[in-house]
């Protein structure tokens, strides 16, 4: 099946320079010259064993579905071609519940959820990806999905009148007692593995994170006997690896930040240790400006996102010492985020970088919800001198 998928994407990567690239065909006349990065031997050599950057090199940004449906990706994957990155994480089904693509999974179809979806030439696009190179991510949110909790209160979180039970912003969540939730995002997982994404991630995969008086409030139906947050979490992320690994693509999964300092699963069923010894990667949000004061004996966290992310990883790798453990690849903050100076400029960006990169991580993403990035908080493209010399002389 690799060698197959490798054949095709070569082939593919043949045809759309023989005619000009998809660009050509569907970007605005204006952004349709989209510089290709220098030739790879893997393009051109007819038997290798990857064409894509592996997991533990993976630098990423977040592309928010409308993004990726707009022309917005072009200038996107212009970055990419000009900088350090490789990979996009692209939200195939994002916390409203509508996806991106129209789906053939019954229950997307009984929700309506095929109503709302972002990128009808989906497939397109996301070949223009595997063209220059690009690792495609896709996210898929899990409990916060009000479409779904709408359309199937038996899924859903109640109230005790029966009413379907809201979080701070009023929407509906779907109860992650229940198996049929998760059932449901593994499906769309192997959907979006078939059509060519090449790893799975999975965010809100957790209990909501509301006050403890509004949460007095909610009803779990499918809670069993002796069910706690943690125990359900734990056994639905093992269901859904079992799920979605035998499609070759690696699963992994977004958690809080805190996660890694926690000492209990916060009330939200999260356990740094029952991630690490189940995903292929976990990615803790470390954002600064989501600390408290007094975190990391910090006055002001958001203020210091080096010291923040340094502590919070080296925290995250210290419980991470077991053989088999997930890899670690963190959620950097690439926005503002209150009134407070400072603005996140390139600097707090890069700090944030250096902070992993100097405790051994060089795999991150870079998040964004507007999907909107600092060229100069990124590298230029690495240059590769020996390869160009070598397809010059013929790729001998």
């Amino acid at each position: 099946m690799r060698l197959v998928r490798q054949a095709s994407v070569l082939l593919l990567w043949a045809a759309l320079v023989t005619s000009r690239g998809l660009f050509a065909q569907i970007a605005p006349p204006d952004q349709s010259r989209v510089a290709l990065r220098p030739v790879d031997l893997r393009y051109v050599q007819p038997a290798l064993p990857r064409l894509l950057p592996s997991p533990a090199t993976v630098k990423a940004l977040y592309v928010n579905a409308w993004a990726f449906g707009s022309s917005r990706l072009w200038q996107l994957v212009r970055l990419a071609d000009e900088t350090e990155i490789n990979a996009f994480v692209v939200d195939v089904k994002d916390d409203t519940g509508c996806l991106l693509y129209p789906s053939a999974v019954p229950t997307a179809q009984q929700i309506g959820a095929n109503q709302c979806t972002r990128a009808h030439d989906a497939r397109a696009r996301l070949d223009t990806l595997l063209v220059h190179g690009i690792y495609p991510i896709a996210r898929i949110v899990v409990a916060k999905d009000p479409r779904l909790a709408e359309h199937k209160a038996q899924w859903s979180v109640h109230l005790a009148d029966g009413e379907l039970w809201r979080d701070r912003i009023g929407s509906a969540w779907v109860d992650a007692y229940n198996d049929s939730v998760w059932v449901y995002s593994a499906q769309l997982a192997q959907e979006a593995v078939r059509m060519g994404f090449a790893e799975v991630q999975f965010d809100y995969v957790r209990m909501p994170d509301e006050p403890r008086e509004r949460l007095a409030t909610a009803i779990f139906p499918a809670r069993r006997r002796g069910d706690t947050p943690r125990s359900a979490v734990r056994r639905n992320i093992q269901l859904l690896k079992a799920l979605v690994a035998p499609f070759g693509a690696p699963v992994t999964f977004d958690i809080f930040g805190l996660t890694a300092s926690a000492t209990d699963d916060m009330g939200i069923g999260q356990v740094w240790e029952d991630f690490s010894s189940i995903a292929d990667v976990v990615l803790p949000m470390v954002y600064p400006s989501h600390y408290q004061a007094g975190a990391y004996g910090l006055a002001w966290p958001n203020g210091q996102p080096y010291k923040v992310v340094r502590r919070a990883l080296e925290e995250a790798l210290g419980r991470s010492r077991a053989p088999d453990a997930a890899a670690i690849r963190p959620y950097l903050q690439a926005f503002t985020l209150g009134r407070r100076l400072p603005r996140y400029t390139p600097f707090e960006i890069r700090e944030q970088i250096r902070a992993a990169e100097e405790v051994g991580i060089t795999s991150w993403v870079l998040w964004n919800p507007r999907s909107v990035y600092q060229r100069d908080a990124l590298r230029p493209y690495p240059t590769r001198p020996e390869v160009v010399r070598a397809i010059s002389a013929g790729g001998e």
